[in-house]
């Protein structure tokens, strides 16, 4: 085989180029963009030398763009017309009543064994097995399974097909020529098959040449080969899909486990950054086979692009990006110059970010916040023959201003969607979480050495909440007792400041925590002396769990004790890290600190993606 250097050289400067147009075009995945373009190289660069597909797997949590990187990648190849999308699923949502990948692809006329891309989408709906393990008996799509093996699909129903047309082939030709006898004004040629006989001829026979040139055969001649192609039998043989670039797409919430906040727009950014981050092959993998048999994980390859989750400054960047459109789009359609401030833009963070829910809610909160009211800005600019527009935002008057040069000011009362529910929490409601979110960070802090990532008391919801957020926590013996403690501080600092007649039951999830914590603790571990055996409530390991009942009981009660002297201790510090939470509804790490270093407490500041362990490889020195 003769190598095109000169052709391969353009090809891929072309990837380069396209690369450096996506990274423009998407924030915060360069990583992805990278490592998509380097895996695909091969396949456009020298489609000739592959013997089954490229596999590539795109994972992550919704709104990261993985469905839209594709597409804009198919167009920039200028592959649109050998691309097409596929969605399985185990039943028959989304008016897809085909039954196999075979089917749905010969509608797509990718049947050529000619590059092309196939973009399975949404993969996660279409599970082989239960929450429990079990097969489900699904009959669709079943050759899925045969393109990723090898890129190979059997024509299961040619071989059917072509015996029953070559049958009927001399009816049909005296049906025409009967027709043709009967009607004198038809001047069609009865040994002539016409258009769409001869696309399906073409089709099933896999006849080279132009569906013209077969429809104006005669028949004769046309049986003839279709009988010598019968003959060699090559048309019954497998399609080829070798050269055909297979993406399969999906959000898999058994690794991304965060993916469940999807309303939670008030933990930080970098928090879910962090978590993502941590996300492995392994952790893909064994989500996979949560939903797919064995051998079924195996046919996806070991190429798998794991999207993390958006960082704060990558939402900022596209606000920025999305806002400087439209200062561009209103020059170039209306003449008219316009400056938007920074706190328009972080008032449209603040109502618009949803970590979990990725780019959409953002692009939703641009149109909601700036563009909706743009519109009357412009109106008005038009009528007073103004060219220039300032648009700002007063936080503490909640009013959106234009400021038209040489004009008063329009100004527009408004209050983000996600703002309004969180300047509703009530006053009291607020003191009582920011006490009870300090004993939870006091706690922490004082066992662990740290501060919590964020201390927020003010939420977006609609009853009143708040959160301590932690640390990734290496669970050890020492850990999981420090955790109980955490856990119980929240509602016993209540206790401790408001009295116990007016403590909460904000504590019930904490409690939950604990004593979940305290069974894993005696029942699974074997860090209680008097339990070594595994005690479990799995119907498969059936064990009388109530024996270590009263030592579960035993301990929490234990541990209550050892809190609230933890908390009295250092009352002073919970009271006056409760009322900075309560003034401003969120601390940060640096003003924990700040707070904790007057009690003669040294809180560290670790990033998100901190992992707290012990110094273990230390010790084998």
């Amino acid at each position: 085989m003769k190598v095109d250097i000169s052709e391969i050289n353009k090809k891929k400067k072309k990837l380069e180029q396209i690369k450096k147009e996506l990274k423009k075009e998407f924030i915060g995945i360069d990583y992805i963009i990278d490592e998509l373009i380097d895996y695909i190289q091969i396949w456009y660069l020298m489609p000739e030398v592959l013997s089954r597909p490229i596999i590539v797997n795109l994972w992550g949590m919704t709104g990261v763009g993985k469905t839209d990187l594709i597409r804009k990648l198919v167009s920039k190849l200028n592959y649109q017309d050998r691309f097409t999308e596929v969605e399985l699923s185990n039943g028959d949502s989304g008016g897809n009543w085909r039954s196999s990948v075979s089917s749905l692809l010969d509608s797509n006329n990718i049947t050529d064994g000619l590059p092309a891309i196939v973009l399975f989408d949404e993969i996660q709906r279409f599970n082989t097995i239960d929450t429990d393990g079990n097969p489900i008996q699904n009959a669709k799509f079943q050759d899925f399974w045969e393109l990723l093996s090898d890129g190979r699909l059997a024509k299961r129903e040619v071989k059917e097909d072509i015996d029953s047309y070559v049958n009927n082939y001399f009816y049909s030709s005296a049906q025409r020529k009967k027709r043709n006898k009967e009607n004198p004004d038809d001047t069609t040629d009865p040994n002539q098959i016409g258009i769409w006989e001869a696309a399906r001829i073409k089709k099933l026979f896999g006849i080279e040449g132009d569906i013209q040139e077969i429809a104006l055969m005669d028949e004769e001649d046309l049986l003839n080969v279709m009988q010598k192609l019968k003959a060699k039998k090559k048309i019954y043989e497998a399609i080829d899909h070798s050269k055909t670039l297979i993406i399969i797409s999906g959000n898999l919430d058994e690794a991304f486990t965060m993916a469940g906040s999807t309303a939670e727009a008030d933990i930080d950014a970098d928090i879910f950054h962090a978590y993502t981050e941590k996300i492995t092959l392994m952790d893909i993998k064994n989500a996979l086979s949560r939903k797919f048999r064995p051998e079924q994980v195996a046919r996806f390859g070991n190429i798998h692009l794991i999207y993390k989750s958006l960082k704060r400054k990558d939402f900022i960047k596209l606000i920025k990006q999305e806002t400087d459109k439209i200062v561009v789009k209103n020059k170039k359609h209306f003449d008219i110059t316009l400056q938007i401030s920074d706190n328009i833009r972080t008032l449209i963070y603040q109502n618009g970010v949803f970590p979990v829910q990725g780019v959409r809610p953002v692009f939703s909160s641009v149109i909601d916040i700036l563009e909706t009211n743009l519109a009357k800005f412009l109106f008005e600019a038009f009528m007073r023959n103004v060219s220039d527009i300032k648009v700002d935002y007063d936080f503490k008057k909640s009013e959106i201003t234009a400021l038209l040069k040489g004009t008063d000011p329009i100004i527009v009362p408004y209050v983000g969607r996600v703002d309004r529910i969180r300047q509703s929490n009530h006053e009291d409601a607020v003191a009582n979480v920011s006490v009870h979110e300090a004993g939870h960070a006091v706690a922490y802090g004082v066992l662990f050495g740290l501060a919590v990532l964020q201390l927020k008391s003010k939420v977006a919801s609609t009853y009143v909440g708040g959160f301590a957020f932690p640390h990734q926590i290496y669970q050890t013996k020492e850990n999981t007792i420090s955790q109980i403690i955490v856990f119980l501080a929240g509602g016993l600092a209540e206790e401790l400041i408001f009295g116990e007649g007016n403590a909460t039951i904000g504590r019930e999830n904490d409690r939950l925590q604990a004593s979940s914590l305290a069974m894993g603790y005696i029942r699974k571990y074997g860090f209680h002396d008097d339990f070594q055996a595994y005690y479990s409530n799995d119907v498969h390991l059936p064990m009388d769990v109530t024996v270590t009942d009263k030592t579960v009981e035993k301990m929490i009660e234990k541990l209550v004790k050892s809190t609230k002297k933890l908390l009295e201790k250092h009352k002073e510090l919970l009271f006056d890290l409760s009322k900075e939470l309560q003034k401003e509804g969120l601390l940060k790490p640096e003003k924990m600190k700040e707070i904790a270093a007057q009690h003669d407490q040294n809180w560290e500041i670790k990033e998100e993606s901190y992992l707290h362990l012990h110094n273990y490889g230390k010790e084998l020195l």
